[in-house]
């Protein structure tokens, strides 16, 4: 009789036979350790950074169990002066911002007034970048990121002047943390020492322009991906600096789990998300959420969808 009991059925190759691994050996179960860097660098004013939301969230939710996200202040506009700002947009003073941030609104479909730009404009965008800069610094990335979408709503949407320290309060507040005291902060020396550190490391990584994606593996090689682009870039970025074939996506959270979580989200990011045409928008909601749970409004000839504040 045999007498070597170390059998097994392999299944993969659905054999029985005898093993011929070790009798024992060490696995670990903890999750791999993220060596992948994303460096996501912004400005709370800059159109195409919004015209990225959609796109940017899709690519956190399905792939960011492969990297550690950063969010970088990029520092767009300190103060208007006599030159010009942005020559190539043909931006020399506020008001020419209106008709550009339209036309970003208008192909992006992630939709911006801009008419404050004219009569209110935001004289710079440091203000909202230091208070970002102190949540994250007091509290944590994930609320820092939260009031940076906020700042882009108010600003882009709703038409509200982001550099204005009452507006800024507000946004706090609403984030149940004391805005008063978080915006104060943000205008000492140490709001600015934080955004300087910023924005070293935007010149480290060698950015020019918002928004910039920057893919970077643990032996510091990587992609830089330059402007807003389609998903496909930046998994094709991520598969490279992975040096992977296949890179599987994890599926995307539920509907009512997203909005749970986003609070708002305009008919252009759902469509990005579940793949789904924008003559179908209202039936994939109606499908998704129960009728109660949202509510559906409209802003500059775009849906949005928020949830029912109880």
């Amino acid at each position: 009789m045999n007498e070597n009991n170390n059998m097994i059925c392999d299944l993969e190759t659905g054999v029985c036979g005898v093993v011929e691994e070790e009798n024992m050996e060490i696995i670990d179960f903890n999750q791999p350790k993220k060596t992948v860097n994303v460096y996501y660098v912004t400005d709370p004013i800059c159109s195409h950074c919004w015209a990225l939301e959609p796109v940017l969230r899709r690519f956190v939710e399905q792939y960011g169990q492969h990297f550690n996200f950063h969010t970088i202040m990029g520092g767009l506009l300190e103060k208007w002066h006599d030159g010009p700002i942005d020559p190539a947009n043909g931006i020399f003073k506020p008001a020419d911002v209106a008709g550009h941030w339209r036309e970003v609104g208008e192909i992006s479909r992630m939709p911006i007034d801009g008419s404050l730009m004219i009569d209110n404009p935001v004289q710079s965008s440091y203000p909202p970048s230091r208070v970002f800069k102190v949540i994250q610094k007091n509290h944590n990335d994930a609320l820092a990121f939260e009031f940076l979408r906020r700042a882009r709503e108010a600003l882009f949407a709703f038409n509200q002047n982001i550099s204005d320290e009452s507006v800024l309060i507000e946004i706090v507040n609403k984030l149940e943390i004391d805005g008063k005291s978080i915006v104060n902060e943000a205008e000492q020396q140490t709001g600015q020492q934080l955004l300087n550190e910023d924005f070293m490391l935007a010149r480290n990584l060698g950015v020019r322009g918002f928004p910039t994606i920057i893919i970077v593996n643990e032996e510091n090689k990587g992609v830089k991906i330059v402007g807003a682009r389609s998903l496909e870039n930046y998994a094709a970025g991520l598969k490279q600096v992975l040096n992977l074939e296949e890179l599987q996506p994890k599926q995307q959270p539920s509907l009512s789990n997203l909005l749970e979580k986003e609070k708002l989200l305009f008919s252009k990011e759902i469509e990005v998300m579940y793949d789904v045409e924008k003559s179908e928008i209202n039936s994939f909601v109606g499908k998704e959420l129960s009728p109660n749970s949202y509510q559906v409004k409209e802003i500059l000839g775009e849906l949005y969808f928020t949830t029912i504040t109880k």
